[in-house]
């Protein structure tokens, strides 16, 4: 019998967690089948992910009418919701968990996207909801926006798993690995364990092409197309293999730190001319994490290639960025827009996630 392709994976050091999450897919075992068949050993979710699942199903309706018998807010009818799930998905994950020792096995909920520029609110939230779902399995996603570092700061001195999310570019990865260490240092400090602690930082990838893409015909750089986000993860690969060894990092490994692993984000093509596993089969690699929406994984399956290819062609990522700057492109003003847009984005979706809880709840 052939071997799983997607399981494949795992033996090159790299999980792979399902870019979505609903109540179907928990309750009729498909989730148990894709962690026992294909190895699948994390949950990823988002506003856009959640509003999908509440607006596209009658799953939620009973629940909606229940939390609205309080006078509570639609977010806070919509965080319950979130929560229930949450913590199903969490619990049907929770042997993985135990078998990696606490390195695998997480199911990541995000702070309310209207919290993206608020440092304090965004951290106070993040306990909240660490505090709610009360699961060592469960990461908390934070962005990965300037406000936001602080936030990411505090809330590993606070002992939560962080996911950090929207992240786009090398210098912004930079200041998300200090702010990780340094929180890590900032809880020793305070005689705290920090052995139970994870982390990833989510960096997203195809939109990063799709924005560069149609300028490179101008700069006549155009046979640079769907190479920018691949050569960008290779050299934050770079970053990561530098900050999690040497001195300071043995410190904290001495007390039972583990590495933020980097996680590819945003990694079904949006170019149909792509291969629709292209940004699985480039990047995979020892204490990284590729979370990827069912079609892909369902792509991959079929006739995805695995292989250890994460540091391939490293020279080649160093030129394609150095290319592209004295192509007259600025990498940093492109993945700044990104931020924005992606903040934007994820905002129309809990507005209309809020919306949809509002309808919900006016019905008989």
């Amino acid at each position: 019998m052939e071997t799983n392709k997607v399981k494949q994976i795992h033996s090159f050091g790299q999980s792979i967690w399902l870019d979505f999450i609903d109540r179907t897919i928990i309750s009729s075992g498909n989730l148990k089948k894709l962690i026992n068949e294909d190895g699948i050993s994390g949950v990823t979710s988002n506003p856009s992910i959640f509003e999908k699942a509440i607006t596209g199903s009658t799953d939620y309706d009973n629940e909606i009418h229940m939390l609205a018998e309080g006078d509570r807010s639609n977010e806070d009818i919509f965080f319950g919701l979130a929560i229930t799930d949450i913590k199903n998905a969490t619990d049907l994950f929770r042997g993985v968990y135990d078998a990696a020792e606490g390195a695998d096995g997480f199911v990541s909920l995000e702070v309310s996207p209207f919290l993206a520029l608020k440092t304090e609110e965004t951290a106070k939230q993040a306990l909240k909801l660490w505090k709610e779902i009360d699961r060592g399995n469960v990461m908390i996603k934070i962005p990965a926006t300037q406000p936001g570092l602080a936030a990411i700061r505090s809330s590993t001195v606070a002992g939560i798993n962080i996911n950090i999310t929207l992240l786009f570019g090398l210098p912004r990865y930079e200041e998300v690995v200090e702010a990780y260490l340094s929180g890590l240092e900032d809880r020793l400090a305070k005689d705290k364990a920090i052995d139970h602690i994870s982390s990833v930082a989510s960096f997203f990838l195809s939109r990063i092409d799709v924005m560069v893409d149609p300028m490179l015909d101008e700069k006549d750089l155009s046979d640079l197309k769907g190479k920018i986000a691949i050569a960008s993860a290779k050299k934050a690969y770079e970053i990561f293999k530098r900050a999690f060894s040497g001195p300071r990092w043995e410190k904290l490994a001495a007390k039972g730190a583990k590495v933020q692993r980097l996680l590819w984000a945003s990694t079904s093509s949006k170019d149909p001319s792509f291969k629709d596993t292209k940004y699985i089969e480039a990047l995979i690699g020892p204490d990284t994490v590729n979370t990827i929406p069912l079609e892909t994984i369902a792509a991959f399956r079929d006739h995805g290639i695995a292989a250890n290819t994460l540091e391939d062609d490293l020279d080649k990522a160093t030129e394609i960025l150095s290319r592209l700057k004295k192509g007259g492109v600025d990498l940093n003003m492109v993945t700044q827009k990104l931020e924005d847009e992606g903040i934007e984005k994820f905002n129309k979706a809990f507005e209309k996630l809020l919306q949809a809880i509002e309808k919900q709840k006016s019905k008989a």
